[in-house]
């Protein structure tokens, strides 16, 4: 289990980000986290990934304090974190990719699964290289197989939907649900999309660097689409298929 407490952090210029975050994500379940922009979802996934250190507060893991690590050590430890916008690497190729993954050789049967698991033919992709002729869909689902290569303990994911188009959308809806039913780890998921957070076993809701509210999906989801007010304030019903979101 992933436990954050009384978790504060200040942006440079002054401005209190997260204002004592209070969460705890079980394990093997899919949690998303969705609210206002600005209220702090991606510094807290930044923060629980390592990219950020708190200023106060803790972040413990299967009972070990993790705060004091940083991006490296949190990977060694079983978290992995999937940006908004994936890193693409002129000269490696997918399977180069996915082997550093891995941390170590794998056969190419193995990769093939990957790819195939989200949805990607593996003979049209396996030796690809991982640069700009690559779209913002299939760029999304090498990433996810590149988690799925690593095994990793707690997936984190920064508004999957953010630059990719309705089609390539559906279809990264498709490999979530395939992931969350067969979790072998916890996912993070940060978003705004009621199509994801309809496949979450729990919702959080962050705004104004506080956690507003948390629970079951089906409890926390109609609340938040409910009332026009509630919507606007929690979970805005947008379209981000073609533009991403600005980091918090």
């Amino acid at each position: 289990m992933l436990t954050l407490n009384n978790v504060t952090w200040t942006a440079p210029g002054g401005v209190q980000v997260l204002r004592g975050i209070n969460l705890e994500v079980p394990d093997n379940k899919l949690v998303v986290i969705t609210g206002p922009n600005g209220g702090g979802k991606t510094t807290l996934a930044k923060m629980i990934a390592g990219l950020e250190t708190p200023d106060s507060g803790s972040i413990i893991l299967d009972d070990n304090d993790i705060t004091g690590l940083d991006i490296t050590e949190r990977a060694k430890r079983g978290i992995s974190f999937a940006f908004q916008q994936p890193v693409r690497f002129k000269g490696l190729t997918v399977s180069d990719l996915l082997e550093l993954a891995a941390g170590g050789s794998i056969t190419e049967q193995e990769a093939c699964d990957y790819l195939m698991r989200v949805g990607l033919c593996a003979k049209e992709y396996i030796n690809r290289e991982v640069n700009d002729t690559l779209s913002g869909g299939e760029i999304k689902r090498i990433e996810l197989a590149t988690v799925l290569a690593r095994h990793t303990r707690l997936s984190i994911f920064d508004e999957p939907e953010a630059g990719i188009d309705l089609w390539s959308f559906n279809n990264l809806i498709d490999v979530f649900t395939d992931l969350r039913n067969s979790l072998n780890g916890s996912m993070i998921i940060i978003s705004h999309q009621e199509r994801i957070l309809s496949i979450a076993d729990e919702i959080v809701v962050v705004s104004n660097g506080l956690v507003s509210a948390k629970g079951p999906a089906d409890e926390i989801l109609p609340t938040l689409l409910g009332t026009e007010g509630k919507q606007k304030e929690h979970c805005p019903r947008r379209r981000v298929y073609n533009g991403g979101e600005g980091n918090e």
